[in-house]
């Protein structure tokens, strides 16, 4: 059995490269020495859609298959060597297509979802200012139309803000389904051609869909959001009326 730490001479590195030559994927396109003595794979670019790298069985190739030290020592560790290779090269092709199958999965789904968060700041900034006129002089001369033009703003805003959770609670979801990729979750939406997304509001997955949530939740959907700032909107307005004896 190999230790933790070995190494392959430049002799058995042509050795074991000949012998592996026809489980080699096509994808591949240079094996050098690495850092630390170890070894760098090199591959053409993932697209993310070609199907996942599996490492070849080699149970069944002469050259290959495991031979016991105490029948050869020498065969023993040089078909070991090239196993570990095979494994490493397989792991590190699936760690660079995870990363590509994530980024492919974010371009097809975010599609107009900078269109929709646009909309929805723009409809959320409409709602603190229609709410905010209410609080100045110029509101009291025309009180029941700058109520109702904050009615229709908070009606848009959380038509805005369902539109971009839509969108939220599908990036939500690619987020968990590639979450064994190595790359995090703004990188991987950077990569896709979305660095604005950093400022974008994405839930985390199982808080989409809920027909309620806590008060301790601090990080609901966009939805969820409006839905409290408008209750906390016509409290107000309901206090305001009752203190003010006006309709």
């Amino acid at each position: 059995m190999l230790p933790e730490h070995y190494t392959i001479t430049p002799d058995e590195m042509t050795e074991i490269l000949e012998r592996l030559r026809p489980h080699l994927p096509p994808y591949l396109t240079k094996i050098d020495r690495g850092e630390f003595g170890g070894l760098s794979f090199e591959f053409a670019p993932f697209t993310g859609r070609e199907a996942e790298p599996v490492r070849p069985s080699t149970h069944h190739d002469d050259r290959l298959h495991y031979v016991a030290e105490a029948d050869d020592e020498a065969e023993h560790l040089l078909r070991e060597k090239a196993s570990r290779l095979l494994d490493r090269l397989f792991e590190r092709a699936q760690d660079e297509w995870r990363d590509a199958a994530y980024v492919a999965d974010l371009r097809r789904i975010v599609q107009d979802a900078p269109a929709r968060w646009a909309a929805y700041r723009r409809e959320a900034e409409a709602l603190d200012t229609a709410y905010a006129y209410l609080r100045t002089p110029k509101a009291a001369a025309e009180w029941p139309s700058a109520v109702s033009r904050l009615v229709d703003a908070q009606s848009r805003a959380g038509a805005a803000a369902a539109a971009f959770d839509e969108r939220g609670q599908q990036i939500a979801d690619a987020h968990d389904r590639h979450v064994y990729a190595d790359l995090g979750r703004q990188a991987a939406l950077t990569a896709a051609g979305f660095p604005e997304a950093a400022d974008w509001h994405i839930a985390d997955a199982s808080s989409y869909g809920r027909r309620q949530y806590m008060d301790w939740d601090t990080h609901p959907p966009l939805t969820e959001q409006i839905r409290r700032q408008v209750e906390q909107q016509d409290t107000h307005l309901a206090k305001v009326r009752r203190l003010s004896g006006t309709n």
